[in-house]
């Protein structure tokens, strides 16, 4: 007699149930009230097809072989699932056979012992078609079941087949064994001859020229009933014929495909990768201060412009991909943000926000490059977007732009893991082209994998692009920023992200990886005679920022080339710069002595630097009256405004136009405002209104599963084990108590006054008694208990299962019986 999965469950102990709850997290989204309760959630479709995600191509063949080999009963055996699987010309080892059976029993989708095993259920619902294989032809016809059942028939039928008819068969015999028609391919026959199918007009004219109506005549293939277009199925034992040289699985495979590329040196790796940093740093902070100088509108759609992108693009010497990747981790990284206009100002494109650098940016680039690149490097790790979408159409025929909504993935995080995981896996220096690597993946993970190609490529040529990988291999530090961030998802005991990955304030390793890899900062240059500035690497923060601000930048590389011009010293003069400090600047700076035309460059800017005052005034009042702007200037009233006179018939003040009207029309004047042009406006006052607010959403990735530690798991283990307990005293409480009439048994007493005349004698004689009751949300429930005081409305009585004491008001109880 076959066990249900329940049952099974039930008699494992804490720590087997504990593991299989850490395989597959999402059976405790939340805890189940029970153990049938979590039985059922492990045999349900969604839970099914997680557990099988993350399965190998190996092991989900070995799961076929177990359901291919099912008895009428429902059961197959370790022993049938080896045949199977080594029926092949290259069979598999039979220990890798056990070891994929073991995998398979410890997630339970096969349970019970050795010789009696049974599939989970679910799993057929999942994967309808066992390794490609289609349903028996018992199930689909009995005139195809008659074929089967005469196997020198079925192979006489099939080596009859036309070299058309022949070629269909093989494409479906590699599965899916399901495939559609064309109309007319399959005409119905004339009532009264069903074995005598009419001319195919659509095909071709006589029935023999079309090679599915030959197969259907000669029921190799059984025609499904529905669907306009005609549907066919091969035939499970047609399936297996044709399959008779590679096996009925297929060609097994229990490891992973072999990398043919040689092995580069992981220096070189190295080398290539921490070059491809330095230009990623490098390329942001030019596209953020091209930010700053030209912030970037938002559209009304959501997203930046593709003209913007452009610019951005052509300024920083890239392609467009490239800079929607470093715009969109950027982003990510919290190094830009939306900006609301103020007033009545628009974009162009009409929106009221522009893309622009962030307060993090300062601090981003006061550290080290190292921490800089890690930065980038983590959040394109996690953000849910997927760049390699952006300039493509959206399902409305719409340009996919940068920070549109369009671009969101919430797979995207998984699909970075599962690809630079791939990478970590294989030996440092290990080089595999991109079709080895999709073929990593389709056998790590060949549900996940399928239909994502595109995005594992686009994965493979971000990591290229942002230094992660360097010559197609995984570098050093790439491994170590990938392994800290696999072991904080594992490790799973900061939920909230609150914790920082560098508490005591040290560098993390993959910081102090790379720092060993870059060369080291400078914090001197060498002026030429051409006014030309040579950092001979790559400048420590404070150097960067003073070249920024007195030369402009001419070359990048791993000496960078910076000159000195008139703007340049007006820019550091502006800045508050005196020529004292210039000079002293670059006596400091340069290891070189400071050329003369640089000192006369300095000076004469110095000197003609503040020949011209500009200032600022907030509004204007101007009259011909000279009289009366001397009264509004001596007016004690209006003297928070600071007037200040400018001319006979002008005066200024720092305050904005509209505070000075209130103030002037409140002290008893008349004024009224006017444009840049003279002309008088006047206008009704706008209505003020709110800004608008959008919803702040949080991207979830579909496929994360919390993954909580052993303690925590026993504590849920232990929590499932007290519901089970409080279930099976619930089934055995008196009919009456649960709420049913009762069907033999003691006497139940359901009026109000005797259930108290029942407990109090109880209390008396510390017996035990089912007390029925109603709780707060109104359901009924029961429980055995021991009264011990009853007074004041209410009923004080100990558990008798958690021995703890519970206070019930006697209002709510609704029936005692006493326990036998």
């Amino acid at each position: 007699m076959t066990t249900s999965l329940a049952d099974h469950l039930r008699a494992l102990p804490d720590e087997s149930l504990a593991a299989l709850l850490q395989l597959r997290p999402d059976l405790v989204v939340p805890v189940p009230a029970d153990v049938s309760a979590l039985a059922l959630r492990a045999q349900s479709r969604v839970s099914v097809a997680r557990a099988l995600d993350g399965l190998d191509q190996f092991t989900l063949q070995i799961l076929d072989a177990a359901r291919l080999t099912r008895g009428p009963e429902g059961t197959t055996s370790t022993d049938q699932i080896l045949a199977m699987a080594t029926a092949g010309p290259q069979p598999p080892a039979p220990t890798a056979v056990r070891a994929a059976v073991d995998r398979l029993r410890a997630r339970f989708l096969l349970y019970g012992p050795e010789h009696d095993l049974c599939v989970a259920g679910g799993i057929d619902e999942v994967s309808p078609y066992p390794a490609g294989l289609g349903r028996p032809a018992a199930e689909l016809d009995p005139r195809a079941a008659a074929l089967c059942a005469d196997p020198a028939k079925l192979r006489r039928t099939l080596l009859s087949a036309p070299p058309s008819a022949r070629a269909v068969l093989d494409r479906l015999a590699a599965g899916p064994p399901v495939g559609t028609v064309a109309p007319g391919a399959l005409e119905a026959p004339a009532t009264g001859a069903e074995d005598v199918l009419p001319p195919d007009l659509v095909n071709g004219g006589a029935p023999t020229g079309s090679p599915i109506r030959w197969l259907v005549e000669h029921r190799l293939l059984v025609r499904m009933s529905g669907g306009r277009n005609g549907t066919v199925e091969l035939p499970r034992e047609v399936g297996l014929v044709l399959r008779r040289d590679a096996g009925p699985l297929g060609p097994l495979r229990t490891s992973p495909p072999v990398v043919s590329g040689p092995p580069r040196e992981v220096k070189s790796v190295d080398s290539a990768g921490a070059g491809q940093t330095m230009e990623v740093v490098r390329h942001t902070e030019a596209m953020l201060e091209a930010l700053t100088a030209e912030p970037a509108p938002v559209l009304r759609s959501g997203g930046v412009g593709v003209r913007d992108l452009r610019r951005l693009a052509r300024g920083l010497g890239l392609d467009e991909p490239t800079t929607a990747l470093l715009f969109e981790v950027a982003y990510a990284a919290g190094l830009t943000g939306e900006m609301e206009l103020t007033g009545a100002a628009t974009t162009r494109y009409g929106g009221d926000q522009q893309i622009l650098p962030t307060g993090g940016y300062e601090v981003w680039r006061a550290v080290s490059l190292a921490q800089r690149w890690e930065q980038l490097a983590r959040a394109w790790m996690s953000m849910p977007r997927q760049a390699g979408l952006i300039g493509q159409r959206d399902d409305r025929d719409r340009p996919i732009s940068v920070l549109s909504a369009e671009a969101e993935r919430a797979g995207a995080p998984a699909a970075r893991r599962a690809v630079l995981a791939v990478l970590a896996d294989l030996p440092p220096g290990t080089a595999p082209t991109t079709d080895e690597v999709l073929e990593l993946l389709d056998w790590r993970a060949p549900r996940r994998a399928r239909g994502r190609e595109t995005a594992h490529r686009e994965v493979l040529a971000e990591a290229a692009t942002l230094g992660v990988t360097g010559l197609n291999a995984l570098t050093s530090y790439g491994r170590l920023l990938l392994a800290e961030l696999t072991e904080a998802d594992e490790r799973g005991d900061d939920p909230l992200g609150l914790r920082s990955d560098a508490e005591s304030g040290d560098a993390s390793t993959t910081v102090r990886a790379l720092d060993g890899l870059l060369p080291a900062p400078v914090d001197h240059v060498l002026v030429q005679a051409d006014l030309t500035v040579v950092v001979p690497g790559p400048p420590d923060p404070a150097l960067a920022a003073e070249l920024d601000v007195v030369a402009e930048h001419e070359s990048a590389g791993g000496a960078s080339v910076h000159r000195v011009t008139t703007a340049s010293i007006r820019r550091a003069l502006d800045a508050g710069y005196t020529a004292d400090d210039l000079h002293a600047l670059f006596r400091r700076r340069s290891r070189t002595p400071v050329p003369q035309g640089l000192t006369y460059l300095v000076d004469d800017a110095a000197r003609k630097h503040g020949g011209l005052r500009v200032g600022s005034a907030g509004a204007y009042v101007r009259s011909d009256d000279e009289t009366l702007l001397s009264e509004v200037q001596a007016d004690r009233r209006l003297e928070p405004l600071a007037f200040r006179r400018l001319a006979p018939t002008v005066l200024v003040t720092p305050y904005q136009v509209n505070r000075m009207l209130t103030a002037l029309r409140d002290a008893g004047y008349a004024p009224v405002p006017e444009d840049a042009s003279g002309a008088t406006v006047l206008a009704r006052p706008k209505t003020r209104r709110a800004p608008a607010r959008t919803a702040i959403g949080r991207a979830v990735d579909p496929l994360a599963t919390p993954k909580l530690p052993m303690p925590r798991l026993l504590g849920v283990v232990e929590q499932i084990r007290r519901g089970e307990a409080a279930a099976r005293a619930a089934r055995r409480a008196p009919a009456v108590v649960r709420g049913a009439p009762a069907a033999g048994g003691p006497a139940p007493v359901s009026g109000h006054g005797d259930a108290l005349a029942v407990l109090q004698q109880a209390v008396r004689d510390k017996a035990l008694v089912w007390v029925g009751y109603v709780d707060a949300h109104g359901a009924t429930a029961s429980r055995l208990v021991r009264p011990v005081s009853i007074g004041a409305g209410y009923l004080r009585a100990e558990d008798d299962r958690t021995e703890m004491l519970h206070t019930f008001a006697l209002h709510r109880i609704t029936a005692a019986v006493l326990e036998e």
